[in-house]
């Protein structure tokens, strides 16, 4: 009988557990470092990829409270998210994988779970009711819990909106006319416009590409095809490029070297009246200026005519890995869940936009001051939940189902040196998407 890749892991990790549990009776015997393999035994190893203060010391705060109830110690380490997935796959080569642990990408998650490192936690997520688009199955098997959208949008300043009489817009001629009103050194004007960044990193990928999902653009069909250069495609694509070409105009100089800071650091310092991202600019400012954060609102990305409007996905989540101590694991995560997700999600209730639907009738979630002082910006979170008319994309999520082939492109950065080709190239949109498309091509077949 054939033994499934599901019954294997479940094996290994049993093969695992007698392999601890043999070693540390030698090690007793021997009185050699059976201490240590003791205390190893009793511990959750968490990965925590949110490094704020205030992230930090909810996360702390709930292991204390954890080994205090169950007796079971939670070792919380804390990176950077962008630096989790390598901390991780250090983790596994070392020989001491982390048993929980934050990723930001779900090829990450997709490569991991196809290699056997992850185990399933179908019985958390049954037990809740999720938003759309954030769980990311495999063959029926849940290996992420998503604890946050992340999704990137436009950020602008309110106030000066206000001053100019402008309104939101609702197609690129009228964010092209926004940004030119506010951009000069005229009173309620700013030196530029808006940020984006275009070089070959992850702050493109994320920031750059919300105008041509609201155009409809997609990368894949059906059986995993390469659709960017199609008939249906490629001229939707060439309206994203000449109007990302044209927003160079309302930029900083040199958009191939803007990166993460320059899209809160530029916002701040009055260098710029847009900046595409999440809540976190929000939550950030709120506790250092609070009166500049009440100046702050937002919109969605436009399509060329106005028709419909996108968001660029992000999502944050956790993993169980495959460990000796993996069931504890699952039992931690689980009672994390109930217990302190909502306080967790609190330390930047902005930035943390809720996946599983129960969360937004809670009354503990509903008790945050912020939710109520920045209402017009929580009340856009939740639209994109329910409105038929907003597209949630971003390049690792397309295709007809999660898979390794989209992250791939993720990774590949062929889109952003689309961007790159027609911006600083000055190459015919034909050859920046024909470019484009055949480097997907070359990347998923590998």
């Amino acid at each position: 009988m054939t033994t499934s890749k599901k019954d294997k892991r479940h094996t290994l990790s049993r093969r695992t557990v007698m392999k601890g549990a043999g070693a540390a009776t030698g090690l007793a015997v021997t009185g050699i470092y059976a201490p240590f393999v003791h205390a190893q035994e009793k511990t959750i190893r968490f990965l925590n990829g949110e490094p704020s203060r205030e992230s930090v010391r909810a996360m702390r705060f709930a292991a204390a409270q954890y080994e205090k109830e169950k007796g079971i110690k939670v070792q919380m380490d804390t990176v950077p998210a962008g630096k989790a997935y390598e901390r991780v796959q250090a983790s596994i080569k070392g020989g001491r994988p982390y048993d929980i642990a934050t990723l930001i990408f779900v090829g990450d998650v997709l490569i991991l779970a196809d290699e056997g490192k992850l185990a399933p936690i179908n019985d958390i997520i049954k037990k809740y009711d999720w938003g759309p688009k954030i769980l990311f199955p495999v063959n029926g098997d849940n290996y992420w819990y998503p604890y946050d959208y992340n999704l990137c949008w436009i950020n602008f300043r309110q106030d000066l909106y206000t001053a100019q009489g402008l309104s939101q817009p609702t197609d690129w001629d009228s964010m092209k006319a926004n940004l030119a009103a506010l951009q000069g050194s005229g009173e309620n004007q700013l030196p530029h416009g808006i940020v984006h960044p275009i070089g070959s990193n992850g702050a493109t990928n994320y920031t750059a590409f919300g105008y041509m999902w609201a155009n409809g653009v997609q990368l894949f069909d059906d059986d995993w095809n390469v659709v960017l250069d199609s008939a249906d495609m490629a001229p939707r694509v060439a309206e994203y490029l000449d109007f990302m070409a044209g927003l160079t105009e309302y930029m900083p100089p040199a958009p191939v070297q803007a990166g993460w800071p320059n899209l809160v650091g530029d916002f701040q310092t009055d260098k710029i009246s847009h900046t595409p991202g999440t809540g976190r600019l929000i939550d950030t400012m709120n506790v250092r200026m609070p009166d500049r954060a009440a100046n702050v609102g937002s919109f969605l990305f436009p399509s060329m005519r106005g028709d419909k409007f996108a968001v660029n996905h992000g999502y944050d989540g956790w993993v169980v890995l495959d460990t000796a101590m993996t069931d504890e694991a699952i039992k931690f995560l689980e009672w994390f869940s109930d217990e302190h997700l909502i306080n967790f999600l609190h330390t930047s209730p902005v930035h943390y936009q809720p996946t599983r639907l129960d969360i937004y009738e809670d009354p503990r979630w509903l008790a945050h001051p912020d939710l109520e002082t920045f209402s017009h910006i929580t009340a856009m979170q939740k639209q994109v939940l329910s409105d038929e008319n907003i597209i949630i994309r971003s390049i690792d999520t397309e295709g007809p189902a999660p898979d390794v082939r989209a992250g791939k492109v993720f990774r590949s950065y062929a889109l952003p040196e689309m961007l790159q080709n027609k911006i600083l190239n000055n190459m015919s949109n034909e050859e920046c998407v024909k470019m484009a498309a055949d480097k997907m091509r070359e990347t998923i077949k590998t």
